[in-house]
């Protein structure tokens, strides 16, 4: 569960703005403050406030659209913007960033960011095991959609056979031994020799991939502890030796962080879990509405009761409850049709309809955005890397 507290007299703790600022400002004063200075504090105070408006309206949604692939999509957006305004920061101060201590520090976020593309590549997976449900859903339309026909035991039959599948298909991946956990795909390529030795060359199971699409001993609740672990607000006196650069990178790493996890949470991926320890700390502005958003998406697992499911996405929701409802009718069907129950049938089909035409206008263009999280994570890695005097790279 995250700590909305933070330890130690060092950290800040007045609420972020121009208050964590005056930490520099008080070791300056008696020096003159030139314009590159202020230039600088103006563009990092800017960098806060707009990661702060944008999960601000993020945070105000409805409980209707709150985990909708709308939602998620918004959410993708944000995290490219505020992806790409880093890396302009990261540009903008070249020469702080490959120095002590804030070159430890930018390092360390491009270590969570390689970690990060797992996680894309795991949520290009889910979605493309939610178009196999997808298919089974649109034969059940198909098969159900009366039109000017009357519905007759060959359409039930098929009907039934078809949420049989869709049954099969979103069992837990861990029982079903789905061929999406061990596909050779990835939205990027990569020189592994390269690629091995930038993240470590570590041998342990759920940290070794990051490069093709994760394998079946992939955890996606280990791989998001292992890039939150370490992530701490910085103390007073780094913000003072970085100038004030090291709250940014703190910043994009929560976000970042926050991020994959809500993909963890909506999307199917193979050993989900919700409980990740990290922390949104109230000093600075945006994390009150991350905060806000951590416990809004929680309650939610709550209400639904379900363990081990496939993903809080608002829309696979909707289809475990119509697949059921589904199941049900077609299971106590009896012909010829009772008026009662063909008006049953053409409500969950009409509901079925709305789900299947949320998937055709937001799957592709979902994926799409995963796809552009992952190539803007490697683009501002590959150059941050020549920042910090290094090498290698992910080409």
């Amino acid at each position: 569960m995250p700590s909305t507290d933070n330890q130690g007299s060092s950290s800040p703790s007045a609420p972020f703005g121009r208050s964590i600022w005056s930490l520099r400002r008080e070791q300056v004063n008696s020096i003159d403050v030139n314009h590159e200075s202020s230039a600088l504090e103006s563009e990092l105070e800017l960098f806060q406030k707009q990661v702060t408006d944008r999960f601000h309206g993020l945070s105000a949604v409805s409980a209707d659209e709150l985990l909708s692939i709308v939602w998620i999509r918004k959410l993708l957006d944000v995290f490219v913007s505020c992806q790409e305004e880093f890396r302009v920061i990261l540009l903008n101060n070249k020469a702080s960033v490959s120095k002590p201590p804030l070159d430890r520090s930018v390092a360390e976020f491009f270590e969570r960011s390689v970690k990060a593309l797992d996680i894309c590549n795991a949520t290009r997976d889910g979605i493309e095991k939610i178009r196999l449900w997808q298919k089974h859903l649109e034969i059940i339309l198909c098969s159900l959609e009366s039109g000017q026909r009357a519905l007759g035991e060959g359409q039930f039959r098929r009907a039934r056979k078809a949420l049989m599948d869709l049954a099969l298909t979103m069992l837990d991946e861990k029982d079903s031994g789905s061929v999406f956990s061990h596909r050779n795909r990835s939205f990027g390529r990569y020189n592994t020799k390269h690629h091995h030795q930038s993240s470590g060359g570590s041998s342990g199971g759920h940290s070794r991939s990051h490069s093709w699409s994760v394998s079946r001993t992939w955890s996606a609740a280990k791989q998001l502890q292992s890039i939150a672990n370490n992530l701490i607000p910085p103390r007073g006196n780094e913000i003072v030796a970085t100038s004030g650069l090291v709250v940014p990178v703190f910043t994009i790493s929560s976000v970042l962080m926050f991020v994959l996890w809500v993909l963890v949470a909506a999307i199917p991926c193979q050993d989900r879990s919700l409980n990740i320890h990290f922390s949104f700390p109230r000093q600075f502005s945006w994390g009150t509405s991350l905060h806000l958003l951590y416990e809004r998406i929680i309650e939610e697992s709550k209400k639904r009761e379900r363990r081990n499911s496939n993903g809080l996405l608002k829309e696979i929701y909707q289809v475990e409850r119509c697949a059921r409802h589904m199941t049900d009718l077609v299971e106590a069907v009896q012909f010829p049709l009772a008026e009662e129950q063909k008006m049953e049938v053409e409500q969950e089909v009409q509901q079925l309809s709305l789900i299947c035409e949320a998937f055709k206008n937001g799957l592709d263009p979902l994926e799409r955005q995963v796809r552009e999280v992952f190539h803007r994570i490697m683009k501002c890695r590959n150059e941050g890397l020549e920042f910090l005097g290094k090498t290698n790279s992910l080409e």
